[in-house]
């Protein structure tokens, strides 16, 4: 079964205990915090503090994206925070094996994301340590930008190390997910797709926006 995970990056923090309530209503099993420190990518957005916040007004499982410099700084106090999973990207970890260990001593699931430039191949010494995999198909920092089609034979070497090894762990892409790009991504290989764009703001509120990606993907 295809996934879809909330991004909050493009819901409305002034309602955001009842943006959550909406994905929970529709189906959602966990949400995506995009943690961005102005300096990895070119925007800031939310800290621990926001994280807390989530955990007091949901249930639904926390997955927090860290899309800063030497994250391994910061996993204990995200995980503090209340934390389930925390994705680091290789391009920002210098001892990534190091800091997967760490996150799984916190007891939290533990994911690598890789950058569209960034090469599937980086994988091969670590995925066997991961739960899940975050394919990006926009270069991460903004909301709200067009998928980059030249990803989908990333995502499929992806999917193929995966099955090779026998590994239980998930395949993930993030950016420019929408009803014409989902069903591309799960073709590929993808099980779980992350959505803000698509799911926030949308005619007929949250509910329906992700009732129009499942219905792109169960064909």
């Amino acid at each position: 079964m295809i996934q879809i995970v909330p991004s909050i990056l493009s819901a409305d923090f002034a309602y955001l205990g009842e943006e959550m309530a909406q994905v929970k209503a529709a189906g959602a099993q966990r949400i995506q915090v995009d943690v961005m420190d102005g300096i990895f990518v070119p925007n800031i957005t939310v800290g621990p503090p926001v994280v807390q916040a989530l955990r007091k007004a949901t249930d639904l499982s926390l997955e927090v994206h860290l899309m800063i410099q030497h994250p391994e700084r910061f996993l204990e106090v995200f995980a503090q925070a209340g934390a389930d999973g925390i994705i680091v990207h290789q391009e920002a970890c210098t001892h990534l094996h190091r800091a997967i260990q760490e996150i799984k001593a916190l007891g939290k699931r533990a994911g690598v994301a890789i950058n569209p430039a960034t090469p599937a191949v980086v994988l091969e010494e670590i995925i066997q340590y991961l739960d899940l995999v975050l394919v990006m198909t926009v270069n991460p920092g903004f909301a709200g930008q067009e998928f980059i089609p030249s990803m989908l034979p990333k995502i499929r070497k992806v999917r193929q190390l995966i099955q090779e090894r026998g590994l239980a762990c998930e395949l993930e892409v993030d950016g420019g997910i929408h009803v014409d790009t989902a069903p591309l991504v799960v073709d590929a290989g993808a099980d779980v797709l992350v959505a803000g764009a698509a799911i926030f703001g949308q005619p007929g509120g949250v509910a329906a926006a992700m009732q129009r990606l499942r219905d792109s993907v169960s064909g």
